[in-house]
């Protein structure tokens, strides 16, 4: 998608500080960190919102999800865990219209997020 942060991010016209990459994926640090550890993993190809998943798009979430948790083990948060986020549209807290999977970790995280 033409203005797309995310895209943007994905194709490397936007820096970013990459933590992996691969044919399918980008994950990145998040700009304002609410953690200690605090990344995105992002789909390369542009889908809006969880919304917008198709039984197509099965694997590719499977794939996020699964790269998150081997990120996460990678920055110390395997012994006491993370938080795996997916916002969707306005009243999820969406606030880049791309799918993103938050991780957050190395902190104690209350719930609910106020």
């Amino acid at each position: 998608m033409h203005n797309c942060l995310f895209c943007k991010i994905a194709s490397h016209e936007i820096p970013a500080e990459i933590l992996y990459e691969d044919e399918q994926i980008i994950a990145f640090k998040d700009i304002s960190p609410q953690a200690p550890v605090h990344f995105l993993v992002v789909p390369k190809r542009h889908i809006a919102n969880l919304m917008e998943l198709t039984p197509a798009d099965n694997a590719l979430i499977g794939h996020i999800v699964f790269c998150a948790q081997k990120i996460a083990k990678n920055q110390g948060c395997e012994e006491k865990g993370a938080r795996f986020v997916f916002n969707c549209k306005q009243h999820g807290g969406q606030t880049v219209g791309h799918v993103h999977l938050h991780t957050l970790g190395k902190r104690n995280l209350e719930w609910p997020p106020g």
